[in-house]
């Protein structure tokens, strides 16, 4: 009967795709990186959409994040936009990753707490021999290296193969992906602006802060990162421990919703991630996550998704009205019917944050002679701008599209600026559902560009 049960699951995650979205990452050569293996210098894509699109939107994720965070807005997406596919960028360090039990468990082929004790209870249990294995810093140095130019190269190539075709480009990013998306356009590859690729540009609670990180502040913190790990520790949380609470958990809320918490029982989950009564996995992923609930330092995992339910033993989840559905939420960070990927990114490199500071809206200046970042064309981003303020961004989301706008000369028709930072969470534009004021902004901003292609053709 378990095993049935387990398998309709696996077919309910994996079956209920519609035929144009991928069931997992292309791969294909990227930057090649001083001192990474060869075998690492890849970039992924997760490709989400009719192939005979003449327009992609590329998507780039946040601070640890993956592709798979932007598949379930990726499908609804290109179901109301016709001619566009989506293409959400897969870093580099995702390669890293052992989802082996979490593709059993998405088949299927392992319940929850084989899951659970695969990635994190062996921990505490030493009975527990077959396990995830950690990764000592000191096997990956080179990720030190692993900075905005390495991206940007890895991206230019993602970028190229999707201008194939003669097909039009749009580029959009969450978060540290706006910093990221500047960087690219303002990017100077041979004395041509990388904006020269792009039809527009879309900010999702992100962007560059107009102001630079000094080059002292820089060169401080490239000597910290030698002398430390490669990898951020989200919300404080050391990697990889960060993306496997949340991939663990995520995918345990969706394979067995309704039975007791598994990380609730658990001395390995932070208390301050507990509900304080006996919740079911699903009423535990949520408590640990919503913005009422979740603690201040994990705002960049946040989302408005209700509230443990007011009875039952253990307690369910409650949406009660709120814009994110908790089963969504989390097939965004567990990458439900997809292989080999989750929405999280476990291990997030350090440099790439570090380098973030440099960008300043794609200004000169003393920092990115530090850090070797290359955004210089900051005037020449002369096409559609898209920004989104949510909760964590706020007004300095606006602030840099519009002083982006502003130093390029943008004519203010083509800069679409969206305040909802006190109604929706850092997460609420990829996750809300069917009510989506970012998506019902973004396709009004594509058919302007759809327009001005069919103008300049």
């Amino acid at each position: 009967m378990r095993r049935t049960l387990l398998a309709a699951i696996a077919c309910t995650l994996v079956c209920a795709a519609p035929a144009s979205a991928a069931k997992s990452v292309t791969w294909m050569p990227g930057f090649a990186a001083p001192g990474t293996p060869a075998k690492l210098n890849r970039v992924g894509v997760l490709k989400i959409g009719p192939a005979s699109a003449r327009n992609v939107l590329v998507l780039v994720p946040g601070t640890s994040a993956g592709a798979a965070y932007f598949a379930p807005f990726a499908r609804t997406f290109v179901s109301r936009a016709k001619g566009w596919q989506v293409w959400a960028v897969e870093r580099r360090e995702n390669q890293l990753e052992d989802q082996s039990m979490l593709d059993a468990a998405k088949q299927g082929k392992a319940n929850g707490q084989q899951l659970f004790d695969y990635y994190l209870g062996y921990l505490a249990n030493p009975a527990i021999t077959n396990h995830f294995k950690l990764i000592p810093d000191a096997d990956v140095g080179y990720a030190r290296q692993w900075g905005m130019r390495v991206e940007v190269e890895d991206l230019h190539r993602v970028i190229a193969a999707a201008r194939k075709g003669g097909r039009r480009v749009v580029l959009g990013g969450h978060s540290l992906g706006g910093s990221i998306i500047t960087a690219y356009a303002t990017w100077d590859f041979k004395g041509r602006a990388g904006v020269r690729d792009l039809a527009g540009l879309v900010y999702i609670d992100g962007g560059s802060s107009p102001k630079p990180v000094t080059a002292a502040e820089a060169r401080q913190s490239l000597q910290k990162l030698q002398s430390g790990s490669p990898w951020l520790a989200f919300g404080g949380i050391t990697a990889p421990f960060a993306g496997l609470f949340n991939a663990t958990g995520s995918l345990g809320a969706l394979i067995d919703p309704n039975a007791p918490s598994i990380g609730q029982a658990s001395s390995l989950i932070p208390a301050n991630l507990k509900p304080p009564v006996p919740a079911t996995n699903l009423g535990q992923y949520g408590y640990a996550l919503d913005t009422q609930t979740s603690p201040p330092a994990l705002a960049a995992a946040q989302a408005h998704l209700g509230h443990l339910a007011a009875t039952g033993d253990p307690r369910g989840w409650d949406q009660a009205g709120e814009l994110t559905p908790i089963k969504r939420y989390a097939e965004m960070f567990s990458g439900a019917g997809l292989t080999g990927v989750d929405g999280t990114a476990w291990y997030h490199p350090l440099r790439l944050t570090i380098d973030a500071g440099a960008v300043a809206d794609g200004n000169r200046n003393a920092a990115q002679r530090v850090l070797g970042v290359r955004a210089t064309h900051g005037d020449e981003v002369d096409v559609p701008i898209y920004a989104f303020a949510a909760a964590l961004g706020g007004s300095r989301v606006l602030t840099a599209a519009r002083a982006l706008a502003r130093q390029s000369h943008l004519p203010r028709r083509d800069l679409t600026l969206v305040d909802r930072h006190t109604t929706y969470a850092h997460n609420d534009p990829a996750g809300a559902f069917p009510r989506n004021d970012f998506l019902s902004r973004l396709l009004t901003f594509i058919r302007r560009v759809d327009r001005a292609g069919a103008r300049s053709s």
